[in-house]
């Protein structure tokens, strides 16, 4: 008796399954149908703005898809000047390098250099965003009171970020010169000797992450002020007349109000500084000796400045420093959301 229930039960809820699974399919098969057909409408609805678009995309998928693609290739392979296709007046020689696999990348994580150059480029990269976050925090707050001069301030700080960026920093090179800078010329008149900005190993990455920092506070400056002015005036009224100080409204008004702008910006700026050639390539090109070369600038230095030039060795660099920042970019993707943060 007992079997035969348990065999009941069974093929009852076999059945059922059974019933299940046909519903799936019965359903599966409209509902498919009813998201190709919300496609086709959507197509054909917002048509427009797919054609203006799509000039875009294709125009990003030449310029930055296929390099990157062609960048992946090439640290896969042993392609240096020796052995990549080139013309030389009538003749045209073939390409003759290889694949090889890994190699590369196997080669530059156990080539000491490239951990000394991360090691730096981190430090470099933390030191610039907490510093020009913190000035540009500081900024913006005085900036954002009512003062007699506040629009000529505001047009004199960001004054920095409309000057083309190599100007800037030929301009700070002059200033740093050891004889005939201005900053040793005013030392030395203060009876103080003179600096060796540029010359010396320590000096020189205080002048690089210094004038990083100038070029990068309005840019921090002018994000936080936006954000700033979009916290209501009447939060800050009320924690005043609860007896607040400054410091608290501080912390518990303008820091929360500011997280989004925070998060945006900082994720923005240690990316740019993560890859900010110019400025150590135009101020010390890596040197002295090649104390303040960074990741991006040795890459480059593997590809135009090596002999013979190494364009499988850059590739491989410049996948690593995209991988980096990919990671980067989801690990604070991930803290983001814990925060309740949308991004």
């Amino acid at each position: 008796m007992a079997a035969h229930t348990s065999q009941s039960v069974a093929k009852a809820a076999g059945d059922e399954s059974d019933v299940a699974r046909g519903r799936s399919r019965r359903t599966d098969g409209p509902q498919r149908a009813a998201n190709r057909g919300g496609l086709k409408r959507a197509f054909a609805t917002h048509w427009y703005a797919w054609a203006m678009i799509a000039p875009v995309v294709l125009v990003l998928g030449i310029i930055i898809g296929w390099p990157l693609v062609r960048g992946v290739y090439l640290s896969l392979t042993d392609a240096n000047e020796r052995n990549v296709a080139r013309t030389i007046g009538a003749n045209h020689i073939e390409a003759t390098y290889t694949f090889v696999g890994l190699d590369n990348y196997t080669a530059v994580l156990s080539d000491p250099v490239f951990w000394q150059r991360l090691v730096w480029t981190v430090v470099w990269t933390v030191a610039c965003v907490t510093v020009t976050f913190a000035l540009g925090l500081a900024l913006a707050n005085m900036l954002n009171r009512d003062f007699k001069g506040r629009a000529f301030y505001r047009m004199a700080l960001i004054l920095p970020w409309a000057v083309p960026g190599f100007v800037s920093v030929f301009a700070w090179r002059f200033l740093f010169n050891r004889d005939n800078g201005i900053l040793n010329k005013l030392l030395d008149g203060g009876g103080i000797a003179a600096i060796p900005w540029l010359d010396d190993p320590t000096w020189a990455k205080l002048s690089v992450i210094t004038v990083n920092v100038w070029l990068g506070i309005p840019f921090m400056m002018v994000a936080l002020l936006g954000g700033l002015q979009s916290i209501p005036g009447e939060l800050y009224e009320a924690a005043e007349m609860d007896g607040a100080t400054t410091w608290q409204r501080f912390r518990h008004i303008t820091l929360p109000g500011l997280r989004s702008v925070s998060m945006t910006v900082i994720l923005l700026s240690t990316i740019w500084t993560f890859n900010m050639f110019p400025v150590i390539f135009l101020l010390t090109r890596g040197g002295p000796g090649d104390s303040t070369e960074i990741l991006v600038t040795q890459a480059f230095r593997e590809a135009f400045v090596s002999s013979p030039r190494d364009f499988a060795g850059s590739a491989t660099w410049g996948v690593l420093i995209l991988a980096l920042l990919m990671i980067f970019a989801l690990v604070y993707r991930r803290a983001l959301r814990k925060q309740g943060e949308v991004w």
